[in-house]
Order: C-alpha cells, then structure tokens, then sequence
C-alpha cells in the first residue's frame, strides 16, 4: 500500500531521522523491467567501471554515510564505518569472484566444433534488505546483481529507510542507469507486494528464518524464479581445553555482544567444559563489567549501541525472565539503563538445567550457557538446533578442532576466532533454518547468473548414417 508515511528515528535519542512516503511495487518492478535488458547488453568491461565508480563515490561520501548508519542503527561510530568500508571493498571482491564463478570457458569438441560456456542475468532481481547492516548486506546482493547485467529494486527494511536511500543515491551518483537500481520505500506491505511480484525474476533475501521460510512456501510453486535466503543462526561457541581464559572470555564477549548482538553471527550459546565454567564465567563477568555502552558518537568509544528500538528491546527482556522461567539460572541479569531507550546490558543465563531450551534466535545481547561434560556431549549440544550459520570452537588442542570440523553442522567453522565476522572474500551462508544453499559473499555470482551452455561450429557439418533407407 503506498499512502503509508515510513519514519526513521535514531534509537539511542528517539530523535526523527528521516521520513518519507511508501513507494509502489508495480511502479519500481515496471521501471526496472523496462531498463535491465540495456544494462546487460553493455560490456562487462563498461559495468566494473560503472560500479567502481560506485565505490568512489561511497568513499568520497564515507564520512557522511558512516554518520547516517551509526545514528539510524544505533551502532557505534567506528562500527559504522567499517559498514562503509566493507562497501567499497564490495566491488572489486565481485569482481573477483565473477570472473571465477562465471567466467568463459570454450572447449575444443569433435568436426572443428567447440562447447563455450558462458553466464546471462536473470533480468529484474528484488532484493530485501536487513537493519542489522543496511548498507553491507544489500550491497552484497545489489553489486553482484549489477555486475552480472541484472536491474535491482531494492526494500529496505523499514527500521533503517534512511540508509537504503543513500546507498541508492550512490549508485546513481556513479551513473548507473537509474531505472536499473529501484528504491521501494515500506513496510511489511511494501515487502510482500514486491516478493509476490510476477515480474521479478528472482528474490535476494538476509533476515529472519520466519520470513525466510514463509519466502521458500510462497516461491515453491515458481521454479522459474531464483531464490537466495540468507537467514538467522542459533549458534554456537564451545570453549575446551584452553589455558587462556582472558582470551576465550575475549572471544565468546565479541562473538556475542558486537552490535548488540544483532548479528546472525552472533553466539547465542556457549559451551563449555564444566571444569572451566566458574573460572571462564568470572572472566567473562569481569569483561561485561567494563564494557561501554552508549550512544554511537560518545567520547570514549562504545563497545555496543542501543538495539534497534524499544520493541525489539522489550521483546529481549521479556525474553531473557521467559528463559527463567523455563529454569535458566541467572549469571548476569539484563537491564535497560536508561528508561525509554533501547539500550541493553549484556544478559547471561545457565540453560543446562532447564526444562526446555528454545531453539530460536535471540536477536541480542542474551547468550546462553551450558556446561558439558565431554567433548562429544558438547559437540551434540553445539548441533541441538535447526539453524546452522556459525559455531566457533575456542581450544589448543588441534585434534579437537579436527573433531569439532568433521562433526559440527553449519556453514561457518572458525578455531580460536569469534563466531562472526565473516570475511566477504568467502562464501557465507549455513545450512538447515539458515539458508536454502545459496550462500552469499564470494559466491553470490553463483545466483545472480545462470550458466549456458553451447555447442558451435563456424560451418554448418551434419550427416546421418543410420536409420535411413537407401536413396
């Protein structure tokens, strides 16, 4: 429904941000439909151009954008701008990653003949973008999309319009054709009217593992259209048989804690060998202690900013006393510091006793806790779960990691590094609730280009030996 006014407030002042009407999918997808097909008839060569423009573009404006995604997501400053960086790394990484994904290849065949191999776009792609990164992970659906001749109408998620919008100027500011990269300002309206769309060829989706699911039922019935889900996580961090607790207490707070929690990344349970528990837990207690948190411009720099409203901070606490009710045992309560703002402390609840241990994504600072008694008890705990993003195995021992490696399920493995922070110049995606086996990041050519295959000869050359009467 357009009519609709989306508005942008920053989370940690609940100042108003930006505002602006609902667009209209049949406008955008239209506009889109009727440009795509100039846009990938041009060179290859003239569309890397266009996009490292782009990338200059983000980086002359880097200041200001960094600005706007730290007061509209509430994440710290220099986080944000690491979001502004991994932007402009964007394009030369798909670039990369085109050119040995989908590159050409031509093979001699028999009779001077050749099978070439070469990759076309899909055509109008719809891409839904989180508010957890509102300028990275869009970015890393929309530059593949263009670089492979594909036109983009893109929704951003309506906690963050504001930053959609300027990554989309950036675009335009680079002279990509405006009608190939489309801004569809909304709602949840907005969202399923383009996803439902007959005209888009295909779906670029990063969020929730409901969304995505409800995605996967609706696309069941059209083949014909690509899908590419990059969902949630209920991951894991298993601590075993390390002598540096400072360390591992490091790693679990930065696995958990970055941004929040808002990560799909993000620890959610941590595993530990019960002869570590007390030890461990006391560095971890004593690090959530220092840890600053704040608004995205204070002076010093905060560790982690607000959530992303009052919502989703009221739907965290009120999930964090439901975990105790199951039989949780509290080792560091959540509290909200200062009334009316999204801000939370870090919350931290021993689950190995409880009735029932939810496997659903927490999206924020709530990591829960199980003691294990063995290494295989642990490896079975880190694997209770339906999701499969990340897991993250803290140990000196390289023969653990060897059996962490081969048994654990999920997408991402890391050894003595956190859960998150995955790196663009790899594939990114899991499996199970995570994803549907079309991973992101490096191999995000993989769908936004379909392979064909062709047999040719320059002469046409046919005869037929068998099966014909004589002349």
């Amino acid at each position: 429904m357009s009519g609709q006014e989306i508005i942008s407030t920053e989370p940690a002042t609940g100042a108003i941000l930006w505002r602006q009407m609902a667009g209209d999918a049949d406008t955008e997808v239209a506009i889109a439909r009727r440009s795509w097909a100039e846009w990938a008839a041009r060179p290859l060569a003239y569309r890397i151009e266009a996009l490292r423009r782009f990338a200059n573009v983000v980086r002359q404006k880097s200041d200001a954008f960094a600005d706007l995604l730290a007061r509209e997501t509430g994440k710290p400053l220099w986080e944000a701008r690491t979001e502004v960086e991994t932007v402009i790394a964007k394009v030369d990484i798909s670039v990369t990653a085109y050119s040995e994904r989908t590159g050409q290849r031509r093979v001699d065949a028999p009779m001077n003949s050749r099978l070439a191999l070469r990759h076309k776009p899909h055509g109008v792609l719809a891409v839904l973008g989180p508010y957890n990164f509102p300028a990275h992970l869009p970015n890393g659906h929309i530059v593949p999309a263009l670089l492979a001749g594909n036109a983009v109408v893109f929704k951003p998620s309506e906690k963050t319009p504001a930053s959609g919008a300027f990554l989309v100027d950036c675009f335009h500011a680079a002279g990509i054709p405006e009608g190939c990269v489309r801004l569809l300002i909304g709602g949840p309206d907005q969202g399923k009217a383009l996803a439902g769309h007959p005209d888009i060829d295909g779906l670029l989706f990063t969020g929730s593992a409901n969304t995505g699911i409800a995605l996967n039922r609706q696309f069941a019935t059209r083949p014909e259209k690509i899908l590419a889900l990059e969902m949630g996580g209920n991951n894991p961090i298993v601590v075993w048989n390390t002598p540096d607790l400072y360390a591992a207490a490091v790693l679990v707070i930065q696995s958990a804690f970055t941004t929040s929690g808002q990560r799909c990344t993000a620890a959610r349970r941590l595993i530990v060998d019960q002869n570590l528990f007390d030890p461990l837990m006391a560095e971890i207690n004593k690090l959530i202690g220092r840890l600053i948190i704040g608004e995205p411009h204070a002076d010093p720099q905060p560790f982690m900013g607000p959530v992303i409203d009052n919502d989703a901070a009221d739907m965290l606490t009120e999930s964090f006393v439901a975990l105790l009710t199951r039989g949780g045992r509290p080792l560091r309560h959540m509290e909200r510091p200062i009334e009316n703002r999204p801000f939370l402390t870090p919350g931290v609840i021993d689950m190995t006793e409880a009735s029932e241990k939810p496997d659903i994504e927490l999206f924020g600072p709530i990591l829960q806790v199980y003691r294990a008694e063995t290494f295989e008890a642990a490896i079975a705990e880190a694997n209770d779960t339906r999701y499969g993003l990340s897991a993250s195995l803290v140990s000196q021992d390289p023969r653990l990691y060897d059996q962490f490696w081969a048994n654990i399920r999920a997408g991402i493995v890391n050894w003595n590094k956190p859960t998150n922070g995955a790196s663009s110049a790899a594939p990114f995606g899991g499996i199970g609730w995570s994803g549907n086996h079309r991973p992101s990041a490096y191999y995000a050519a993989d769908y936004c280009a379909y392979p064909v295959v062709s047999s040719e000869s320059d002469q046409a050359r046919a005869a037929m030996g068998v099966g014909l009467r004589d002349a």
